[in-house]
This record gives structure tokens, C-alpha cells and sequence, in this order.
């Protein structure tokens, strides 16, 4: 694969402003908007509050300080707050109580109708038909073919220094590189792509910019995918203008805009984030680093227990359809449901010692990635590039270790959560 720009060049394109538009970084007003300057760690408050009660009502602005991005979305509706991993388990699993269709009035707004706010059947239906473009052997050829060579790229660039800031360098760009030639964009495009899709995410704290990056994102989709139909190539585009659903319909030019939307953010930044938490549990615990050094079986156990143990994406949301219960506890219709993946995966009733990193812990299963019908359709994809990312840094940089010269990373942060540099050296 030929790349016609520097790493530093591209994330040096992501981060300058636009004309116009000096002093403004989207990726910092986001990380701002997601609690990352006021919440360094949630989980003490998590354990707090699910010790009362597995059901809490009311804004989380109550126990964090702060108005959360759940508590703007919800306008005003009641809120209750699922904090057990039973009770965010039987919500999850439960669509036609809790729907998702309370997403149309925030993320649908911008990203268009897509699988995130469809409730069953419309969502089994699409879900179905996108799942061929995230099947294990349609992976299999992301890993060989891009994932690979964008990692390689990124790790080129700084494999002979023998010190790096790893979120920057190689974390932060690699998920959104690899997204964008699955697409078949033009690399010079990534940049502004990249800007405006993480613009788009963070509509709830900067509406006026979200809708700016939505008609601007559809404006330069809507081309691609119409060049598509005329001529299909070997992208994900070109596998959805060509995919029919069971009655025999394709998707709409709207549809396939909508899911490239919904992509971009919702692939890149939590796998980004999720990449950079495993290596601060990792290098934090070198016992557990060299025994997966020594044994390459425990990658997935440590990328599992990366997700439980600090999933990048901490809560979801669903709307209560008819007046119900969750553990025990009234939930009234027309409410509001956060649901704390983050508590979920620390229940002490669940894992022993949840705070602790431990990749040799009994195997359970975890909320990270949702459960029932809205499971994250990107979990292949997702695990297999937090595999290869360990792997290549694990061939490539031989002593891998903190610096001890630079501040020690923390992951921060109420919605999303990662830490901002992750600086490390290596024998050269």
C-alpha cells in the first residue's frame, strides 16, 4: 500500500484550524464536552452509587459535577440511570420496553436514519444485511490488505527514534486511516473527514457545528456513493450499494451516507481510545506485559479484559416505551434511560477486585461492546485492530516501557475515556 503523506503530516492536517476559525480543536472541544478536564476517574462515584441502589433517577450531574452529554439529550424527560450489570443487561436485551429510537432526536438529527435508532424488525433487516460487511472473512481481508500496512505506517515513522508519545503518533490516527480506505477516500481527504465527524459527535455540546459537518459530510458522501453504483470497486461503498435487503430492495444513496456517518466516529474514536487503554494497562502491570510477550494466546485475554476494565465509551442510551421495572425499581414511560456500561463492567457482584487490571481473571462476558440486538456490529472489527496494534508493537519495539522522563499516562474522562499522551521508549 503506497501512503502519499507523512504520519506527522496527516495529524498535522487533523489538528491545524480551518480558515476562519483560528483557536478552535474539535478533538479538544469534544474530549471537554466528554468530561475529560472535570472527571479524571467516574468509577469511585460508579461504586457509590450502585452500592445504593442499581437504579438511579435524576440528572448525573448530581454525582459528577457536570452536564453530561445524557443529560442534554434528554431535554428536560426523566432520567433514570442503570448503574447493576444485571439491570443494564435486561435493558439491553429487553427493545421493545426500552427502544433506541431515542436516538432520531439527537444523533439521527445529523447522522440520518440509521441502525443506532432502529428498533426490531426495521433494525434486524438492515442489521443483516450490513453484517456481511463486517463478517470474519471480509476482516480477515481488512487485516492483510489495510489494517496491517496503516498500522506499519504509523509505527515507520517512529520505530528507530526509541521514544514516542503513542496516542498522537499511532492511536489516535490509525482506527480513522484504516475506516477511510475501507471507504476508499483519498488520503489527502482524511484530515477534514476526520474534523468533521468527530464536529458531528459532539452536536449535543456544539449543535451549530454538528449540523455544519453534517450538511458538509453528506455533500461529500453523496458523490462517492453515487460514483459507486456507476462504478462499483473493492470498498465497504461499493459492498452496500450492491447489497439488497430480503425483500429485494438496496439500500438509498441516504442510507449508505448515513452508516458512512455513523461509521467514522463510532469505529475510530472508541477503538483509538481503546487501543490506548490497553497499553496503560499493560505497561502498568509488567508482569502481565511480558507474560503476554512470552505468550502471544493472552492477547485476546488482555484485550478483554481492556474493555471491561475501561471500556472507551462508558454509558448508551435507550427511551422506557410503557411504565416498568429494573431491578426492582419503577421506571416510569417517556423516561430518559442511561445505561452505565462502565459500572456494569466494575459490579463487584460480578468480578472480583473490578478496579484491578488482571488478564488472567475468570473469563466473563462484559458490556463493552452492548448486548442483545444492537451488540456493536463493528466487534470484529474492533477486537482485530486492537490485536494487530499490540502485535506490531510487541515485534517492533523491542523493551517496550513507560518513559520514565515523561509524566505517567491518565485515563480521564465521564462519556468517552483515554488518556491524552502515552509516552514510551524502546530499545533501538
Amino acid at each position: 500500500m503506497k501512503f502519499t503523506m507523512t504520519p506527522a503530516e496527516t495529524l498535522a492536517a487533523a489538528r491545524a484550524p480551518e480558515p476562519g476559525d483560528e483557536g478552535y480543536d474539535p478533538f479538544e472541544a469534544f474530549d471537554v464536552g466528554q468530561g475529560a478536564e472535570a472527571v479524571a476517574d467516574p468509577y469511585p462515584i460508579f461504586t457509590e452509587v450502585l452500592a445504593e441502589c442499581p437504579v438511579h433517577h435524576g440528572s448525573m450531574e448530581d454525582w459528577f459535577g457536570i452536564e453530561s452529554v445524557s443529560d442534554v439529550i434528554a431535554a428536560g424527560r426523566p432520567i433514570a440511570n442503570i448503574y447493576s450489570y444485571t439491570g443494564v443487561e435486561s435493558v439491553l436485551r429487553d427493545g421493545e420496553t426500552f427502544s433506541s429510537s431515542g436516538y432520531a432526536e439527537s444523533m439521527g438529527e445529523v447522522m440520518g436514519h440509521t441502525i443506532l435508532e432502529m428498533d426490531e424488525p426495521e433494525h434486524g433487516q438492515y442489521r443483516a444485511l450490513l453484517q456481511h460487511a463486517f463478517s470474519r472473512r471480509e476482516m480477515d481481508r481488512w487485516e492483510n490488505d489495510i489494517v496491517n500496512p496503516v498500522v506499519d505506517h504509523y509505527i515507520d515513522a517512529f520505530a528507530a527514534r526509541g521514544r514516542a508519545d503513542l496516542v498522537p503518533e499511532l492511536m489516535f490516527m490509525f482506527p480513522v486511516h484504516v475506516i477511510a480506505i475501507a471507504l476508499g477516500l483519498p488520503e489527502a481527504d482524511l484530515p477534514v473527514f476526520y474534523r468533521k465527524t468527530v464536529e458531528l459527535i459532539n452536536m449535543a455540546k456544539g449543535p451549530e457545528r454538528g449540523y455544519v459537518a453534517s450538511k458538509w459530510l453528506y455533500d461529500y458522501l453523496e458523490p462517492v456513493v453515487k460514483e459507486r453504483r456507476a462504478n462499483p470497486q473493492d470498498d465497504l461503498f461499493s459492498i452496500l450499494v450492491k447489497a439488497e435487503l430480503e425483500d429485494g430492495k438496496r439500500l438509498t444513496d441516504d442510507e449508505i451516507i448515513g452508516f458512512g456517518r455513523l461509521l467514522l466516529p463510532t469505529g475510530a474514536e472508541t477503538t483509538y481510545r481503546a487501543s490506548s487503554n490497553m497499553m496503560v494497562g499493560l505497561l502498568s502491570n509488567p508482569d502481565q506485559f511480558e507474560a503476554v510477550r512470552a505468550d502471544r494466546s493472552l492477547i485476546n485475554a488482555a484485550i478483554e479484559e481492556t474493555l471491561r476494565w475501561e471500556t472507551p465509551l462508558t454509558g448508551i442510551t435507550r427511551m422506557c416505551m410503557t411504565d416498568s421495572e429494573v431491578e426492582g425499581e419503577a421506571v416510569a414511560a417517556g423516561s430518559f434511560v442511561d445505561v452505565s456500561l462502565g459500572s456494569a463492567n466494575h459490579d463487584p457482584s460480578r468480578w472480583e477486585s473490578p478496579d484491578r487490571f488482571d488478564i488472567f481473571r475468570q473469563k466473563k462476558v462484559s458490556m463493552s461492546f452492548g448486548a442483545g440486538p444492537h451488540l456493536c456490529l463493528g466487534i470484529n472489527l474492533a477486537r482485530m485492530e486492537m490485536r494487530v496494534v499490540l502485535e506490531r508493537l510487541l515485534d517492533r519495539l523491542p523493551g517496550l516501557r513507560f518513559d520514565p522522563d515523561a509524566e505517567s499516562p491518565e485515563i480521564v474522562g465521564l462519556g468517552f475515556r483515554s488518556p491524552a499522551s502515552l509516552n514510551v521508549m524502546w530499545d533501538v
